[in-house]
């Protein structure tokens, strides 16, 4: 590695061209002025291709396997933003060609998988960082820093809704979100079952997921579920979450309510016009809520997590999500999506020298 202070930029090679890869190369990467994409990755041609001409790259800098562009073009890292069950596969090949990764979330469908990548990485001294997007908003880090400094007191319980319609297209028009593995608890969940761990400080204990699909739903796997997630100390999280609700619209964070002792704390944000949709609430002593001031970031979600990226590569302090700590995440997930199954209360797999 290079010295954090140097001017030098750090090279990624962006393997995963499709829909959400192709926002990471409109919005997420370019206001990142630490970064250079150095060449881009697609198993799939036609999608290499039609990303190729919508990004007007040269045929030097495109190609079908991470190998071929590893040993072609110098990178220091690699941003995976290819389907889940590539993700480990893709970070391992990165990390044995001597490359940093980025890998967006869910890191995998098991901790036993994932950690296979942050074991390997840690062997070889390389960068894995998860992209837990949310985090990087300023309601989330206010609600965290409220929390830990003892605003409401001790939690008492924690309350969480999502809502959101997605169930427009049709049922035989080959939309790969009905397809989609677990497609709330992988696809969705998994951001706010990474916010609870960060913003109270704890690690989940156990889950249980209950179903509860309408019968005119299309999503072959849960699109809406109703979650009591326990966590260390006793503390209780109810989450209600859904693909096809047609009541208000929530904020993609969702509405948290954390009561305590002396109080309550609200959020919500993750909105579609960024940070300015974040909004903290405060009550007190049965008093009615009250704003507290946010601070707006330079950079957000996903360019903020690619910035730390880039500064570790380059000897700078290790993100706020590694692999390692994003076990406890994948953890929670993999027990929800067995709850789910099972129709039972399920163990949510302690993760040594984990941290929220």
């Amino acid at each position: 590695m290079v010295d954090a202070d140097s001017t030098q930029k750090t090279k990624i090679i962006h393997v995963g061209l499709g829909g959400w890869g192709g926002d990471w190369e409109r919005n997420a990467i370019p206001p990142v002025t630490e970064v250079e994409r150095v060449a881009v990755v697609d198993a799939h041609e036609p999608t290499l291709r039609k990303a190729q001409a919508a990004l007007g790259l040269p045929d030097e800098v495109c190609f079908t396997s991470l190998t071929a562009a590893a040993a072609a073009v110098p990178a220091d890292g690699v941003v995976i933003t290819a389907p889940m069950d590539f993700h480990v596969p893709v970070a391992l090949e990165a990390l044995d060609a001597g490359l940093h990764a980025l890998v967006e979330k869910p890191f995998a469908g098991t901790v036993a998988e994932a950690r296979t990548a942050v074991e390997r990485a840690e062997e070889l001294g390389l960068v894995l960082q998860v992209s837990q997007n949310y985090r990087f908003y300023p309601g989330a880090q206010k609600a965290r820093q409220l929390i830990a400094d003892g605003a409401v007191g001790d939690l008492s319980v924690v309350h969480v809704d999502f809502r959101r319609w997605d169930h427009d297209e049709p049922a035989d028009g080959g939309y790969r979100h009905y397809q989609f593995p677990h497609p709330l608890i992988y696809d969705m969940a998994i951001h706010h079952f990474d916010l609870l761990r960060m913003t109270t400080g704890r690690e989940a204990v156990s889950v249980y997921a209950k179903v509860t699909d309408p019968p005119w739903s299309r999503y072959t796997e849960e699109a809406s579920a109703v979650l009591v997630i326990e966590l260390d100390g006793g503390l209780v999280a109810s989450y209600r979450g859904s693909w096809v609700s047609r009541a208000p619209q929530t904020h993609w964070d969702g509405e948290w309510t954390f009561e305590g002792a002396d109080g309550y704390l609200t959020l919500t944000g993750r909105g579609n016009s960024g940070p300015a949709d974040d909004e903290v609430r405060l009550g007190l002593g049965g008093a009615p809520a009250e704003p507290v001031a946010l601070v707006t970031p330079d950079l957000w979600g996903r360019s903020a997590g690619l910035r730390q990226f880039a500064r570790a590569v380059r000897g700078g302090p290790a993100p706020d999500v590694t692999g390692r700590s994003n076990l406890g995440s994948v953890a929670l997930m993999e027990a929800a999506a067995r709850s789910a199954a099972s129709g039972r209360v399920e163990p949510v797999e302690r993760i040594g020298g984990t941290t929220a």
